[in-house]
C-alpha cells in the first residue's frame, strides 16, 4: 500500500487529497495554514506539524504549492523527513526553470517525478485530472496509484524528467486556458459596451466551430458574476508569466500571452486575486 505525503492542501491540493484518500491510500498531510488541512484529517489523513513529519516514512511525496519558489522552501523544510528512495511527485506548475527543484532531488536521492495536472476545481474534487509525467520508471509502480487516484488519465510524456518534458507541455496547454479565458472575458465586455446582449454572442456561435463549453461555462459565470475560485486570477497571472518567459527562453515572441498575463495582473491589483481567474473580465472596467 502506497503512503502518501501531501503538501498544499489548497483549491487543488484539496480535492486531491480527497480522492487519494477514497482510493484507499494512507495519506499525510500538511499546509502552511492547517485549518485548510482539517477536513482532509477529518477524512481520515494524518495531519501534521511541519513537512518534515508529513513526509517522514511516505513512499510518494506529492507538492501542491503555489509556486516553485514555495516548492523548494517546503521540500527543505522536510529535509530532515526524506529517506533516499522515496519518489517526489512535483505537480505544481513551475514553469521550464526548476534547476534547484532537480538538484535538491539529487542531493537527497528522491526520485524526481515531473508531474503537472491539467484542470481546475471541478476536476481535482471529482478525480478527473489529467496527469502530464516524466520521470525514471523505478518510480511508476509507486506513484502510479496515486495517479490513478486523482486523474482521469494519465499521460507518460518521458521516462526521464531531464528537461521537464511534462512541463513543457503543461506551458503549451496554459498558454491555451489563459488566451481563452481572457478572449472570452473580454467578448462579454465588449457585448456590455456596445450594448449588445452577450447572450446573443453566445448564441450565434453555440453549437458551431467556434462554440466551446468552456466558453459557454465561463461566461456563465462572468453573467452570473460568480467569482467562486476554480483558478484564481492570481494563480492564471503566475502560470502567465511563466509562459511568457519560457517563450523568450526560447526564443519565440507570445503576444497574446504577454497581454494575458497584463490583464490578469490588473486584474489582481485591483482586488481580485482571489477570485475565479474569469474575474480577469473586470480589468475592462476602469
Amino acid at each position: 500500500m502506497t503512503t502518501v505525503a501531501l503538501l498544499g492542501t489548497g483549491i487543488m491540493g484539496a480535492g486531491m487529497g480527497h480522492n487519494i484518500l477514497a482510493a484507499g491510500l494512507p495519506l499525510q498531510v500538511w499546509n502552511r495554514s492547517p485549518e485548510k488541512a482539517q477536513p482532509l484529517a477529518d477524512a481520515g489523513a494524518t495531519l501534521a506539524a511541519d513537512p518534515a513529519e508529513a513526509v517522514r516514512g511516505a513512499d510518494v511525496v506529492v507538492t501542491m504549492l503555489g509556486d516553485g519558489h514555495h516548492v523548494l522552501a517546503v521540500m527543505e523544510q522536510a529535509a530532515d523527513g526524506l529517506a533516499s528512495g522515496q519518489v517526489w511527485a512535483q505537480t505544481t506548475t513551475a514553469g521550464v526553470d526548476q534547476d534547484d527543484l532537480v538538484a535538491f532531488a539529487e542531493e537527497h536521492g528522491l526520485l524526481f517525478v515531473d508531474a503537472p495536472v491539467v484542470g481546475t476545481r471541478q476536476p481535482a474534487e471529482s478525480g478527473q485530472l489529467v496527469v502530464l509525467a516524466a520521470g525514471p520508471a523505478a518510480a511508476k509502480d509507486a506513484v502510479q496509484p496515486v495517479f490513478d487516484a486523482v486523474g482521469k488519465t494519465t499521460t507518460w510524456v518521458a521516462d526521464d524528467a531531464a528537461g521537464l518534458p511534462a512541463s513543457r507541455l503543461k506551458l503549451v496547454v496554459n498558454s491555451w486556458v489563459l488566451a481563452v479565458t481572457a478572449a472570452t472575458a473580454e467578448a462579454v465586455a465588449l457585448a456590455k459596451g456596445l450594448d449588445v446582449d452577450p447572450q446573443a454572442f453566445l448564441d450565434s456561435v453555440a453549437g458551431g466551430p467556434l462554440d466551446l463549453p468552456y466558453l459557454q461555462n465561463k461566461a456563465k459565470a462572468i453573467l452570473a458574476e460568480d467569482w467562486a475560485p476554480n483558478f484564481s486570477v492570481t494563480n492564471a497571472a503566475k502560470d502567465a508569466d511563466l509562459v511568457v518567459a519560457a517563450g523568450k527562453g526560447a526564443g519565440v515572441e507570445l503576444d497574446v500571452a504577454a497581454a494575458a498575463s497584463a490583464r490578469y495582473h490588473r486584474a489582481a491589483d485591483a482586488g481580485h486575486g482571489d477570485d475565479d481567474m474569469a474575474a480577469n473580465y473586470l480589468a475592462s472596467f476602469r
